[in-house]
């Protein structure tokens, strides 16, 4: 590393630390570092009534309470349901040993968005022998024989 601050990257200002903090809306998920990292769904927002974020666990308990300026709490991301191949060509750096998957990763709000799936030669002779099976499995419940 040079020690120089690196304005370009996505999350950083001039200077480390200068990312914009998280502020929830009503309804939405955040993990509070300063509650164990917990996650709550925000039921109250800073304002005219309240002096700080309130947070209920999802299904219900006990409420808490998180400053106003959001420091203690990160968003939290939705999770993927499913990936499912990109349908484009593979890839192999033989350099590198490894092969190249395209594939779109599904997320439960809705969302999806294109990755990597890298695999490795063990990974990759793994990989063979499950898609083997799968069209075995398949043949069969067809009533068909390989």
């Amino acid at each position: 590393m040079t020690g120089r601050a690196a304005p370009h990257l996505p999350s950083q200002g001039a200077e480390l630390g200068t990312a914009a903090p998280f502020s929830p809306r009503l309804g939405d998920l955040a993990r509070d570092t300063a509650h164990g990292g917990e996650i709550g769904v925000v039921i109250v927002l800073p304002g005219a009534d309240a002096a700080t974020y309130h947070l209920r666990p999802p299904g219900g308990g006990e409420e808490w309470t998180a400053p106003a300026d959001g420091t203690t709490l990160r968003p939290v991301p939705a999770q993927v349901t499913y990936v499912a191949s990109a349908r484009r060509d593979v890839s192999y750096d033989h350099r590198a040993q490894q092969g190249a998957l395209p594939v779109l990763v599904y997320f439960e709000d809705g969302g999806n968005t294109e990755s990597l799936l890298v695999l490795d030669p063990d990974q990759l002779e793994l990989i063979y022998y499950q898609v083997g099976r799968i069209i075995e499995l398949r043949e069969k419940a067809r009533g068909g024989a390989l």
